[in-house]
């Protein structure tokens, strides 16, 4: 039975838009997102419920390509370098040598448990071998609890740079899978060439992007989304072309883009954070759809014995040989090992199999679902009590939403910052034009208590007072100077 177009749009509109709807029980119940998404793709291509067939592990190994690409962009446009900088060194270290040592330990179990020739077992470990920003957060901002400054970046700065390596580990193990002749030592050459290529691919094109953008001066704003879709996948596949790894490429990019200043910067992030998600979805819903439930049923003890390998030994020993000399306290490891969350990416992997003819391919598809749904079930859901359990949790701040917002456009250099007015201020009492401000800044609103105002002039600073101040950085400075003065001098 043929399926008209439109059919086809209205189910692929559906399943999204009940993806978004329940993710709301992520919120509510403390389970990822992502998890939902999955469970809505296994009940929409069951053959009792939803029926809809969808086998095409080709097409969904392309769209995963594409998807991998905007997710890693996205987490890269989201690193703050300032942050990140502290705990760059060790990061590196578990997104390299962590991804490495994991596969190889899953691999050693595989080959034993598992029945799995060596190349395939390293194959299954290499796909499974990368952990997830995304759904590790939006666990935390569920129970509204968050961790401290340096573990929180260390932890986003791994969980978004340890794709690329994954991704080359899982094509290096079908490579010596499909051509015997290769050994692993023949592999360090190629590692080198891509990851150091890709490096270089994504600081350069990452500047030229923020030129493009600043400099193209389009007459639609409409279309700088469109521009910057264009350009990820132009530095994907340029760095592809030109032998680096373009998933790093594309990361490495999206640090460059994210910590530059360029017009639009607000809604192009707020885009790109919107279009990874889509992507995320798409590759959830793409894995629910693949799966046949009658054949899982012979991989769970398989499954499950994989996934409790990959929490409780090969994600805590890769972490703490790669933190051996990190300043990291013992609580700290062990809440590094336990953020070991899988997410889109090795679903993403376990698809390259199908397309280059691995025998195993079915099996390792099936043993990667387990792996992913019990991570997802077990580590997200119990991520709050660990922080909690470990003493890392802290109460999450949550950023005051106002109702207005400033855009960098061309030939204004200018932002709007919040500047909180500290408790002993001598300001507190006086009127705003007693403070003499600097001529080209403006307060544009001040939040008080849970309201906001429009201030003049004449409006009277209080205690708890925010403003939200148009200003250039050197207008900032000169502001909170004003305000942390204890008295304010005479005739300034």
């Amino acid at each position: 039975m043929s399926i008209s177009f439109e059919v086809m749009l209205f189910i692929a509109a559906l399943l999204v838009f009940f993806s978004v709807f329940f993710s709301k029980a992520s919120d509510k119940f403390g389970v990822p997102a992502l998890l939902i998404f999955l469970l809505i793709g296994i009940l929409a291509g069951s053959e009792d419920i939803g029926r809809i067939s969808f086998n095409n592990y080709d097409a969904a190994n392309y769209i995963g390509i594409v998807a991998l690409a905007y997710i890693l962009f996205s987490g890269g446009v989201g690193t703050n370098w300032r942050d990140v900088k502290p705990v760059f060194k060790v990061g590196v270290v578990l997104a390299t040598a962590g991804v490495l040592l994991t596969a190889i330990i899953m691999a050693f179990f595989a080959s034993f448990i598992f029945n799995l020739g060596w190349r395939e077992s390293f194959l299954l470990g290499a796909i499974v071998s990368s952990t997830d920003a995304a759904a590790v957060f939006s666990v935390l901002r569920s129970k509204r609890i968050t961790l401290n400054n340096k573990l929180r970046s260390l932890l986003e700065f791994e969980s978004a740079s340890n794709d690329p390596m994954a991704v080359f580990l899982t094509v290096s193990a079908l490579m010596l899978i499909t051509s015997p002749g290769d050994t692993p030592l023949s592999l360090v050459p190629k590692f080198v060439l891509e990851m150091g290529v890709g490096c270089i691919a994504g600081l350069f094109f990452g500047w030229v992007a923020v030129k493009i953008i600043n400099k193209i001066n389009l007459d639609y704003d409409g279309l700088y989304p469109v521009l910057l879709m264009t350009l990820v996948m132009l530095i994907y596949s340029m760095s592809t072309f030109i032998k680096g790894n373009g998933f790093l490429a594309v990361y490495i990019a999206g640090i460059v883009i994210g910590n530059s200043s360029f017009i639009h910067k607000k809604s192009l992030v707020r885009f790109q954070e919107g279009l990874a998600w889509l992507m995320q979805i798409t590759m959830f819903l793409a894995l629910g759809l693949l799966l046949n439930l009658k054949e899982l049923l012979p991989f769970i003890g398989t499954g499950i014995l994989a996934a409790l390998v990959l929490m409780f030994i090969a994600r805590p020993i890769s972490v703490y040989i790669c933190t051996v000399f990190a300043r990291l306290r013992f609580n700290e490891k062990a809440m590094v090992s336990w953020v070991g969350l899988r997410g889109a990416v090795p679903i993403i992997l376990a698809m390259f199999p199908f397309v280059y003819g691995i025998a195993e391919a079915n099996k390792i598809f099936n043993i990667v679902f387990f792996i992913v749904f019990i991570s997802a079930l077990t580590q997200g859901v119990s991520l709050g009590k660990v922080a909690d359990l470990l003493k890392l949790s802290r109460p999450l701040t949550v950023r005051k939403r106002y109702p207005i917002e400033f855009e960098q456009v061309q030939g204004i250099n200018a932002d709007l910052f919040e500047i909180i007015v500290p408790l002993e201020s001598s300001a507190i009492g006086k009127k705003i034009v007693e403070l003499k401000l600097p001529a080209r800044s403006l307060v544009a609103l001040i939040s008080r208590g849970d309201g906001f105002l429009i201030p003049n002039g004449s409006t009277v600073i209080e205690d708890g007072d925010i403003f939200l101040a148009l200003g250039t950085k050197e207008d900032l400075a000169k502001i909170q100077n004003i305000l942390n003065q204890q008295e304010l001098p005479e005739g300034k």
